[in-house]
């Protein structure tokens, strides 16, 4: 009766079915994995904003930049602001999704190396050849106070420098490329600025970055339970279609003919019986 799993259409179902199931609960794993790395990010983003702000020359060094778990830590900084080597970071989002830029510029302290800040978000501009109007920095010396991030990469962010960008544009945050261009030492990682102490009076506020999401954890979980559901109906699908292929296959053959289960048997037309009269029907 089952002889027929032998045939090329059902060796091919049960291969892709046996496929099929490892498939689905290595992406159940993979989901929950990446559920346990939001879970994580957001208690590091949580511990680290509610702690008490130290100088960033602590958490930090050229070259180097902060531990993975001092991101996102409020840190400190002393310095004059190097206005001449600001530079925007094109591509970047408000809080309400507009589009516009990112505004870095390096805080030089009387000794030590620089430290790079984001000091906010400015709108871009009808024309995206050139740079917006960005209010300039607070004169004089200041000491900020901002979360520490790490440096972005081509690696880390997905985005790759360009060439041709317009003067004083880039595409990443990072403290070598700005310490390069400032032609001195500074501190690996930035900060994205908070508060600034003395704050300028005559200078108009830029948006700053807002808080990371802590949280949001996403659906990674319902993804996950959802790849494993799949994995336990493949079977349960392929018993279903091999009933259905048998109870096909049954209705198929030929009717009993005395009820005793066999076939019924089929006479020869000369062995038919001859009426009376002589003569076959």
């Amino acid at each position: 009766m089952y002889r027929f799993l032998l045939s090329r259409q059902w060796v091919i179902l049960t291969l892709l079915a046996l496929l099929l199931i490892p498939a689905m609960v290595w992406l159940g794993f993979w989901q929950m994995d990446r559920h346990d790395q939001r879970v994580a990010r957001n208690d590091l983003i949580a511990s680290s904003l509610e702690a008490e702000p130290v100088p960033m020359a602590e958490l930090s060094a050229p070259e180097t930049g902060p531990d993975p778990d001092d991101r996102y830590r409020p840190a400190t900084a002393t310095g004059v602001y190097a206005a001449d080597h600001e530079v925007l970071v094109r591509q970047r989002t408000n809080g309400d999704g507009a589009m516009g830029y990112h505004v870095l510029t390096p805080l030089v302290p009387d000794d030590g190396p620089a430290v790079l800040v984001n000091r906010g978000w400015v709108a871009a501009g009808q024309d995206l050849t050139r740079a917006p109007d960005v209010p300039p920095p607070p004169s004089g010396e200041v000491t900020v106070t901002g979360r520490l991030m790490a440096d972005e990469t081509t690696g880390n962010t997905g985005v790759r420098e360009r060439s041709g960008l317009p003067e004083g544009m880039t595409m990443l945050i990072n403290s070598e490329q700005r310490a390069a261009d400032l032609g001195q030492p500074m501190l690996g990682g930035y900060l994205d600025l908070t508060e600034t102490v003395p704050p300028d009076p005559a200078d108009p506020a830029l948006e700053l970055v807002p808080e990371p999401d802590h949280t949001g954890i996403g659906a990674h979980f319902a993804y996950a339970v959802q790849w494993w559901l799949f994995a336990a109906g493949v079977p349960v699908g392929w018993v279903l279609l091999l009933r259905r292929d048998v109870n096909d296959r049954r209705a198929a053959e030929p009717a009993d003919a005395g009820g005793t289960g066999k076939p019924a048997e089929v006479r020869p037309r000369s062995e038919e019986p001859t009426p009376v009269g002589g003569q076959p029907t």
